[in-house]
């Protein structure tokens, strides 16, 4: 594996974040969306530690053949400015428990942990409902079949969460429901198989 190019869209450049994007990551992360964090705000020395390892993480993947985890950049052409975060991440979660996934005839609730390549968004509370995080998160999903040759990527989100529910919906993914309360992380998975 080689590290992930700069992805294009029609209207959104997705990039590998730089030590340039201390002043509006931290913008993004910790004013704009503080809350939806749920490490809470970060002062701006805690985002430049947070920037700093996601430069090096990017870059040490890349030299390991790694997959691309992580954060990205997501770019609006028209401005430069950065409107948000879209990534792969590493999922390990009882997945077993949603009837999607169980694969076996055991009880949910006995449901082990197994791996999963996760995607997930956030997008600047002024820039949402344009579109931007379905864009952004079609863009990963065409590199992640075409480039990383995966059989499949989901993302989650809570019940509550019908903006990410919606964008799943309009990446085409099978939303599978949780049918136990926990844990509470996994209430809606939204799950994309290989296309055939």
């Amino acid at each position: 594996m080689t590290a992930m190019p700069t992805l294009q869209t029609a209207r959104l450049r997705i990039r590998p974040f730089a030590l340039e994007d201390l002043i509006a990551a931290h913008q993004l992360f910790d004013i704009e969306l503080d809350g939806a964090d749920p490490t809470g705000s970060a002062p701006l020395v805690a985002r430049d530690r947070w920037l700093r390892w996601t430069v090096l993480n990017n870059e040490q993947l890349a030299k390991m053949h790694q997959p691309p985890y992580g954060d990205r950049a997501v770019i609006l052409k028209t401005t430069g400015a950065l409107i948000g975060s879209v990534g792969f991440v590493p999922c390990l979660m009882p997945f077993e428990q949603l009837p999607y996934f169980a694969g076996t005839n055991a009880p949910p609730d006995s449901a082990h942990n197994t791996p999963e390549f996760g995607l997930y968004w956030a997008i600047s509370p002024a820039q949402q409902r344009q579109g931007y995080a379905t864009e952004a998160a079609r863009a990963m999903v065409d590199y992640a079949f075409r480039h990383l040759n995966l059989k499949r990527v989901v993302a989650t989100t809570e019940y509550a969460n019908l903006a990410s529910i919606g964008v799943m919906h309009k990446l085409g993914m099978t939303i599978a429901r949780n049918p136990l309360p926990e844990p509470p992380w996994l209430q809606v998975v939204g799950v994309l198989e290989w296309p055939r």
